[in-house]
């Protein structure tokens, strides 16, 4: 029988064992709060990574502020919290309130303890990560992190949290001014934790997305270098937002998009490119049919057809900058390209034209393809000739071929139309320059697809789980999204006379909220071409980082002396007073590394609930209670084991249950024999002992 860990990853005890199975001669052992513990020798790993002699420390470059090493710490700590279901306050998949079927979610809580707990369950398993931090402009707010002491130590003493543990609203941030000494600091050690524990989310060809403007870019550069490795830097984009006139010297109008894989390499040993489908074709495609229709064989009259349909566009409209895809054949449409040698140097052979039977003039260059090459193209007609030899002939490019193209590093789009999209969706003003969901939108076309998970945890407005239901309704597919919130309170915005939110995080649900039900009307259509089993997911499930349900002498067996009288009194039960089995759930689900958005199916035996996940996992976690028709027996559990494989199909390969829950006062003697019994069952249903585990 195995016992669960009750606190997130221990990254600094990881981070020594791998140290180790490199370099066993350093580990060594130290005393820390009256506790041998393992620990690097640094000057022996010093010394095995060095080509020579070290003796004392090196002049060598570095990127270093104050309280970076805490900040280093700040990422590695474990913490005793957990996510817990806010059934009220989700979204179902096609818009019911209160449904909690969406593999979507929304969090509200400080992004560093989220990510935290994320690390088991979502290790290396996120293809995209976008955030648009706090950009460090003197009047902005940055989280409240405290080195010295922990950060939940520090909100209880300065009262952001209350009695109850519960964070206050917008008491997590404080500004950062521009007069302070630790400008930059502050806003540096608030950033490096959460882009390390990023890092380790994103997949080997997932890439991060971060949003910054001028005032911290360079600093921004060299963090995420240090973190993610410089040689891991894809590029930045420059995202021009429309003129502002309020600027003393220069119209600061442009903002920036750093650009980082996991591992850049991977992407180049699987060839793996990131394209984004040319706006504007659906278009012309549906142009093409009608003249197809209209002139059915006549590829002379359908050319001139598109060519004066291309002048009467108007200048800004997308399908317009194809123009030169402007003559149809038996294939499609298409242009006639170059067919010469890049710089001269090509091979150069008789092709006769197909009408008059001369040889064609040869470009000087040489022709692009070899002989073979040539004559296979010329056969399957993708070639055009001109209407005598005296012409070059073209090579047809297809726009059926070429509907790809790398994303432009400059991108021009008004600011002004994001706002007002969001204001129109929200019926008021009620956000300060959101994050444009049809930019967002590219990224997400450029880097994933199917299924693959995005994660934004300075989530804002919503604009990015906005733009990932656009693009899902738009090709069919089914990326999930993370949106990571913590409640700031609302600032009055410019041009507003107040709205009715009272945090960022309630403007958040609802913008996503509103986004599903926008994007279900306005593609209504290609929605309703989905199979049944592959339907949109415009909802969220909601959860709020929260205090763990279980008392602290559970998950850290580290306690002073003075504390331990109030140990033995707890000792009588593992939950704290008011948990409740769906909260229980899902704080164990998190722990056993199960995704948040598992399915799940709830059934009862009396006053029995259990919970059957669809990973293959059969849960008890309903607090105990003085009434013994709340324990479930053995053969309970053998009805429970049934019952599961009547809804999925399979067995369950796990047993997951509160210890607590297995006994009253009156029984405790039976405990022993009843694990030992459910452990025979479970191994009967081919379920190993080690996953019977007990929380």
């Amino acid at each position: 029988m195995e016992r669960m860990k009750m606190h997130s990853r221990d990254n600094v005890a990881r981070n020594i064992e791998a140290v180790g199975r490199l370099f066993p001669n350093a580990l060594t052992e130290v005393m820390r709060d009256g506790k041998v513990v393992q620990a690097i020798d640094f000057d022996v790993l010093r010394q095995e990574l060095a080509r020579e002699i070290v003796e004392g420390r090196e002049e060598r470059y570095a990127f270093t502020w104050p309280d970076k090493r805490q900040a280093i710490l700040a990422a590695n700590a474990p913490i005793a919290m957990t996510l817990r279901p806010v059934v009220e306050d989700s979204v179902g998949r096609d818009g019911t309130a209160g449904a909690f079927d969406s593999e979507n979610l929304y969090i509200e809580g400080d992004n560093l303890d989220v990510l935290k707990l994320l690390q088991e369950t979502y290790l290396g398993k996120v293809k995209m990560i976008y955030i648009d931090p706090p950009y460090n402009t003197g009047h902005d707010f940055v989280y409240s992190d405290r080195f010295a002491q922990t950060v939940r130590e520090y909100e209880f003493e300065t009262g952001a949290r209350d009695a109850e543990g519960a964070l206050k609203a917008g008491t997590a941030f404080e500004k950062n001014a521009a007069t302070s000494g630790a400008f930059h600091s502050n806003w540096l050690s608030m950033m490096y934790p959460r882009l390390v524990l990023a890092r380790e989310l994103l997949a080997e060809d997932g890439a991060i997305f971060v949003s910054i403007d001028s005032g911290e870019v360079a600093h921004l550069r060299q963090v995420i270098d240090e973190i993610f490795g410089e040689y891991n830097f894809i590029g930045d984009f420059v995202w021009a937002a429309g003129r502002k006139n309020d600027s003393k010297y220069i119209s600061q109008s442009h903002e920036y998009i750093l650009c980082y894989a996991r591992n850049l390499s991977y992407l180049k040993s699987n060839n793996i490119v990131w394209r984004v489908k040319k706006k504007g074709l659906e278009e012309i495609y549906k142009k093409v049919e009608v003249l197809q229709k209209m002139h059915p064989g006549d590829f002379e009259t359908q050319t001139k057809e598109i060519r004066k349909w291309y002048k009467s566009l108007p200048d800004g409209d997308e399908a317009k900058r194809h123009k030169h895809y402007n003559s149809l054949d038996e294939n499609g449409i298409y242009f006639g390209d170059n067919i010469s040698w890049p710089n001269g140097g090509g091979p150069k052979y008789e092709v006769l034209h197909p009408v008059t039977g001369r040889p064609v003039k040869v470009p000087s260059g040489g022709w692009r393809f070899q002989e073979n090459e040539f004559k296979r193209k010329q056969e399957q007609g993708g070639i055009y000739f001109g209407p005598d030899e005296t012409t070059v002939p073209k090579v047809k490019r297809y726009l059926k071929d070429t509907e790809f193209e790398a994303l432009y590093s400059v991108m021009y789009q008004d600011g002004r139309a994001a706002t007002k999209r969001l204001k129109d969706l929200m019926g008021e003003k009620v956000f300060d320059y959101p994050k444009d969901e049809t930019v967002l939108a590219d990224f997400i076309r450029m880097v994933t697809s199917g299924n693959d998970l995005i994660i934004d945890f300075f989530a804002g407005s919503g604009s990015l789980a906005h733009a990932a239901m656009i693009v899902n309704a738009q090709d069919g597919e089914n990326r999930r999204t993370i949106s990571i919130q913590i409640p700031e309170r609302v600032k009055s915005t410019k041009g507003s006379e107040g709205n009715k939110f009272s945090t960022i995080s309630e403007i958040t649900r609802e913008r996503i909220r509103r986004a599903g039900q926008q994007v279900r009307e306005e593609y209504a259509e290609q929605i309703a071409q989905r199979s049944e089993d592959t339907p949109l997911d415009t909802g969220f499930r909601a959860f709020t980082l929260g205090e763990s349900c279980f008392k602290s002498w559970k998950i850290d067996s580290s306690i002073g002396a003075d504390n331990l009288d109030m140990l033995f009194n707890e000792l009588g039960d593992s939950l704290k007073p008011g948990a409740e089995a769906h909260q229980v759930l899902f704080e164990l689900l998190l722990k056993a590394g199960y995704r948040l958005d598992e399915t799940i199916v709830p059934f009862s035996f009396g006053y029995k609930e259990f919970f059957a996940i669809a990973a293959g996992v059969l849960a008890f976690t309903r607090p105990p209670t003085e009434d013994a028709a709340t324990i479930p027996s053995l053969e309970d559990w053998e009805k429970a084991i049934s019952k599961f494989h009547e809804i999925y199909g399979y067995e369950p390969v796990q047993l997951l249950m509160i210890e607590d829950a297995l006994s009253n006062e009156n029984n405790y003697a039976n405990v022993d024999s009843l694990k030992l019994n459910l452990v025979q069952l479970a191994k009967q249903h081919g379920i190993n002992r080690e996953d019977v585990l007990f929380a």
